[in-house]
């Protein structure tokens, strides 16, 4: 079974930017958003993904990746998924030996930022980036798949 074990920050400033080795924009939809989990359709420049993920225990899931023709996700894209779909930048940043997914959003979420780490335990000990804040790894409001037709003030921010 896979695991995805997350940890999850909200972003104080841009110095991320200048730390980046990679960026990719990122077009992702929702077919199914239950508590039990979700079905995600994501484009990612010329590649697609399809993902299954468990309900979220802590910062541990369970998650099922697939590639999948891209035409067949656009099409997933604006006919199956729930409207709108999420857009944002992914910006790759290693710090102190640890990849981190730095992601600005676009459209109503506009001016939200959040960096995420993939550890290999619950346990495991890094050391964060300057640009990152406030812990959210815990809070409903920032998974991805609640934000879908959200805004700033819908996150209290």
């Amino acid at each position: 079974m896979g695991k995805e074990i997350e940890h999850k920050y909200l972003v104080t400033d841009d110095s991320y930017k200048a730390m980046a080795v990679e960026t990719r924009c990122i077009e992702q939809g929702y077919i199914s958003r239950t508590v039990n989990g979700t079905v995600r359709v994501r484009l990612i420049g010329e590649r697609a993904r399809l993902t299954i993920k468990g309900r979220t225990v802590g910062d541990t899931r369970s998650e099922y990746e697939y590639d999948i023709p891209v035409a067949d996700a656009r099409e997933m894209l604006s006919g199956l998924c729930a409207q709108p779909i999420i857009s944002k930048t992914r910006h790759m940043v290693p710090f102190e030996g640890n990849m981190w997914e730095v992601d600005e959003f676009h459209g109503a979420l506009e001016g939200l930022t959040v960096a995420e780490i993939e550890i290999p335990s619950s346990d495991y000990r890094y050391a964060c980036p300057p640009f990152v804040g406030q812990n959210v790894t815990n809070d409903a409001r920032f998974y991805n798949a609640n934000m879908v037709g959200k805004s700033l003030a819908d996150l209290g921010m």
